[in-house]
């Protein structure tokens, strides 16, 4: 008998490889990798080349043979990184692939806090080696900050000599210390002693270093500023009385403690030596927003002098400066990494309002004339709109926790995954319920879900049979301060062919419709799984306060950057023949019509066979035969049609999308102005009585009123001008004494902010003077 013949048959893969698709893999092989493409070895390199490795991501995409998501998740990288590698190699090749050695151009060695210490012993005669070994750095770090030559050395002690004469302190050798680093140096302060500033702590506000001395002339840090050697200006504040908006200072210890200038300090370092660092800039966007504020531009409406005040500056930045600070800040793309951070610090402090969390889509119409290819369906104007789309977070109270700009504009059931996956990484491993709408009905979903450890509560999507008015139960509660009276219907009900068991809570309303809500949560009463469910208006309304006071829709710059070319869309073609076989069937229907007319109302006795019928009407019936005929045509045009294509097979110029960096850094800022209008309400409603409705109005009127404003060595005092009336002005100073007790400091200074506000003049005096006696009006007025 003859040896059995071994089958050709394709070996599996090996399991030093990793998969690609169906047709790539990566072989990995000692300190070599290997790009396999359809049995085909077609790329090798080291592992320890990032060129070579950034260039088979590239070659991979390029060629078609596989999409960036499976190139990424292959790779280990995002797909962020992977079109960064295709837009690096378009620009320079396999040059614009690699990375310089050495830091990022523009960026100092030293940080700017130690730019005093590094004066001060200059100025005392160190050399730039005795300097360096202090510090720990290289000399060549020392030369190129202060130079080796004697006369810019001379220029910045005559600098500080010129303040210190005009203030009466002594020179630069001498000069006080704009920081400390522990409580015994800032008692040496204090007492006037000198030393050398040491590094703050990683929570500590850094102080900027100044060396004007006039609040309304600020030279001399300018010009720092532009030699390089400032990163941001100190606030120096001056007195003065009626100052406009100085009541949105009332603001600062919710900002402050939002985390957002610890957190962005820490992201983003510096944004390069500049008079408007990174701490006035965000400061700057977030008093915009809470003083309406909504767009760069209008702040050509405002005095920049006035508005600087605010922020301890001669001039706040205008249109165009805040507008490049905007850009520097999206340079970094660290935008999602800060809303990431922000939420987390909230979660720790509010984990008692994060067991219901409420996700929703916001969409945002574009009127521009860019080619981009995103459409959305927007529910306001009922019609599907060139559009992106941002999906929120948010706690139970309705206050908004994160923001996620959707990479592309899918349906909510395509985009609760990834959400799921940053709301785990933001709550740990506490269960939660997450509340959505009809856009994310899926019982798949659902059942996935319910196994990574979440709760759902959603409206019942589609048909289903409606319930007996006599089932119903009248319940009764009062929940979160809500008196509430629903009649409701309780029963469970399976999906996936009865493999999930889940809750129905039907509610009738009064007009006789049923309103049916789907959860997971067994444990809670029927009454409250419908107020749950039914807060959802809350985000509603938070999006429509979001539109109307912080301009959530505006569009905040112009740029593009380019779309994934691999994102299948619908085919245009295809809806355009949609189109074309709708009207041919409306037509079609319309002859068919008034040929049965025809025939119903034929008179036999003319015409009594079908013959003599269609002879009379033959002209009808050829229109009607073309109708078909037309119609037969279109549908067989589009059988070789296909449904998705993707983007690049369509032109050049729709494989762009607009830029998302700029936009999520500014909805983060205005998430922040939010929360700190909700925290200001919060600690407002148990001194006004009609804050549930009043109470965003009240604050409102308190950020526009204007105030005096007092300064010391150790205070910043902020005293407000009475308000509208008697009751909100005592308001407004149970306000101010709650806000006194944060003990906060204005933020790139040491002054502690106080507020106060004066009190209402009195009533029923017309004119000053003493007052007279009842008795002696009585006896004037007697005949």
């Amino acid at each position: 008998m003859g040896a059995q013949h071994v089958l050709a048959l394709a070996l599996p893969a090996a399991s030093n490889s990793v998969i690609i698709n169906a047709r790539c893999s990566l072989r990995i092989e000692a300190d070599q990798r290997v790009i396999v493409v359809a049995g085909l070895p077609v790329h090798h390199y080291r592992a320890a080349d990032a060129v070579a490795e950034a260039y088979a991501m590239v070659f991979l995409v390029e060629s078609g043979f596989a999409q960036q998501r499976d190139v990424a998740r292959a790779f280990g990288r995002s797909v962020r990184s992977v079109r960064r590698y295709q837009r690096h190699y378009a620009r320079g090749g396999m040059t614009g692939l690699g990375r310089e050695e050495g830091w990022r151009r523009g960026r100092r060695r030293i940080s700017g806090t130690r730019l005093r210490t590094i004066e001060m012993l200059k100025s005392q005669g160190l050399s730039n080696r005795a300097i360096a070994h202090r510090l720990g750095v290289s000399e060549k770090a020392i030369r190129k900050l202060v130079g080796p030559s004697k006369p810019i050395e001379s220029a910045q002690i005559a600098f500080a000599e010129i303040t210190a004469a005009a203030v009466g302190k002594p020179p630069a050798t001498a000069m006080p210390c704009a920081q400390t680093g522990n409580a015994a140096t800032a008692r040496q302060d204090r007492a006037g002693d000198c030393h050398p500033i040491t590094e703050p702590a990683d929570d500590d506000e850094p102080v900027p270093m100044s060396l004007d001395c006039d609040a309304n002339d600020r030279t001399l840090d300018r010009q720092l500023a532009h030699l390089g050697l400032l990163d941001d200006a100190a606030p120096l504040f001056r007195e003065g009385v009626s100052v406009p908006g100085a009541g949105v200072l009332l603001a600062l210890p919710c900002l402050v403690e939002s985390g957002l200038f610890r957190i962005s300090r820490k992201l983003y370092g510096e944004i390069g030596p500049a008079f408007y660092g990174l701490r006035t800039t965000l400061l700057t966007l977030l008093l915009m927003a809470l003083l309406r504020i909504k767009r760069p531009e209008q702040l050509k409406e405002r005095d920049p002098a006035a508005f600087g005040r605010l922020l301890g500056l001669d001039r706040a930045p205008e249109v165009k400066t805040l507008r490049r600070r905007l850009g520097r800040l999206a340079a970094h793309h660290c935008a999602e990494q800060l809303g990431a951070e922000l939420a987390r610090l909230r979660v720790d402090r509010r984990g008692h309002l994060m067991g219901f969390l409420y996700i929703d889509g916001h969409v945002r119409a574009y009127h521009g004339h860019r080619a981009i290819t995103s459409k959305a369906y927007v529910p306001r104007r009922h019609l599907a709109m060139l559009a992106s789309t941002d999906y929120w977070i948010n706690d139970r109270s309705g206050d908004p926790l994160l923001v996620i700009t959707a990479e592309v504009d899918a349906a909510l059931t395509k985009a609760l995954p990834q959400l799921l996956h940053q709301v785990r990484d933001l709550v740990g491993e506490r269960r939660v319920t997450i509340v959505f709408d009809r856009g994310g009905w899926s019982p798949r979903l659902f059942a996935t879900m319910i196994k990574d450890g979440f709760d759902l509560l959603t409206y019942r999507k589609g048909r289903c049979r409606r319930i007996n008015t006599q089932r119903f139960i009248a319940r009764r509660a009062e929940i979160d301060g809500h008196s509430l009276d629903y009649l409701l219907h309780d029963q469970p009900v399976r999906f996936l062919k009865g493999k999930l068991r889940l809750r129905q809570v039907t509610r009738l309303c009064d007009d006789g419709h049923q309103t049916q809500v789907i959860t997971s949560r067994w444990d809670l009463r029927d009454i409250e799984v419908a107020h749950r469910m039914f807060e959802r208006w809350r985000q509603e309304n938070f999006f429509k306060y979001m539109r109307e006071e912080f301009l959530l829709d505006a569009l905040v710059d112009y740029q593009i950057e380019p779309e994934d070319p691999t994102r299948t869309i619908p085919n245009p073609e295809r809806r355009a023949l949609d189109k074309a076989i709708r009207a041919a069937r409306t037509d079609l229907a319309k002859l068919e019509r008034e040929y049965g007319a025809a025939a119903a109302d034929n008179a036999e006795r003319h015409r009594p066979t079908m013959r003599g019928f269609k002879i009379a009407h033959r002209s009808l019936g050829k229109q009607l035969r073309t109708a078909r005929a037309r119609v037969a045509q279109l549908f067989e045009q589009r059988r070789d049609v296909p449904k998705r294509v993707e983007i690049r097979d369509l032109n050049e110029k729709a494989v762009v999308k607009l830029a998302t960096e700029r936009k999520h850094l500014t909805d983060i800022i205005k998430m922040v102005a939010y929360q700190a209008e909700s925290d200001l309400l919060a600690l407002l409603r148990p001194h006004y009585a009609r804050a549930d409705q009043e109470g965003r109005t009240l604050l409102h009127e308190l950020f526009a009123t204007a105030g005096d404003i007092g300064v010391t060595d150790r205070e910043l005092q902020i005293t407000l001008a009475p308000l509208s009336s008697p009751h909100r002005t005592r308001a407004a100073h149970a306000l101010c004494d709650r806000l006194d007790q944060t003990a906060i400091t204005f933020p790139g200074s040491r002054l502690r902010v106080r507020f106060a506000v004066r009190p209402p003049p009195r009533l029923g005096l017309a004119f000053p003077g003493p007052l007279i006696e009842r008795s002696t009006v009585a006896a004037v007025a007697a005949p």
